[in-house]
């Protein structure tokens, strides 16, 4: 595993890190060169939805890099005091204004190369009331044979979409784990 090295500065006293292992541990960390505070850097969750009106699929595309114009499932990084369900509402709140109920955890997605964690809930659009948020240049219902695959924007979101559209067939939901080299 690649060490990404980029805690330089305590975030408590602001002097110098150094990286190294501490005593009691396996691999190095950042450490505080004055007050000895060891740093932990650990992997960001990006939490999202899958929306669906019947047999339609919600999809946004992007008005932000990465990816800017390309076509992903509503989702970003959770906040500090929010569960993975509420990042996930929030999310579709916010790049699609759409409103859902969240029937369960669909993908787990391990982004090990940029430190991210993917997972997006299956959820049931309440209405087609929907429209772009600020990260968004449109939002629109999409059936299995017009989704955009040449123009989506991340892996993640291209699995999850696999795995929705052959789990729907067979009538059979389930979770879904993968590692995204």
């Amino acid at each position: 595993m690649t060490q990404t090295r980029s805690i330089r500065h305590c975030k408590t006293c602001g002097a110098a890190t150094a990286y190294r292992i501490p005593l009691d541990d396996n691999r190095e960390r950042a450490i505080c060169t004055s007050c000895g505070l060891v740093h932990y850097e650990n992997p960001l969750n990006v939490v999202g939805t899958l929306p669906c009106w019947g047999e339609q699929v919600l999809l946004c595309r992007r008005a932000i890099e990465p990816r800017y114009g390309l076509w992903t499932l509503p989702a970003g990084f959770m906040e500090m005091g929010e569960s993975t369900e509420q990042g996930a509402l929030r999310e579709t709140d916010e790049e699609a204004g759409a409103r859902v109920a969240l029937q369960g955890l669909f993908s787990v997605l391990n982004v090990v190369r940029v430190g991210q964690v993917h997972l997006f809930y299956r959820a049931r659009l309440l209405g087609t009331d929907f429209a772009p948020g600020s990260e968004s240049l449109e939002v629109r219902l999409f059936h299995a044979h017009e989704i955009p695959w040449d123009e989506l924007a991340f892996r993640t979101v291209r699995e999850t979409l696999h795995w929705y559209l052959a789990d729907r067939i067979s009538g059979k939901y389930s979770i879904h784990c993968d590692d995204i080299a």
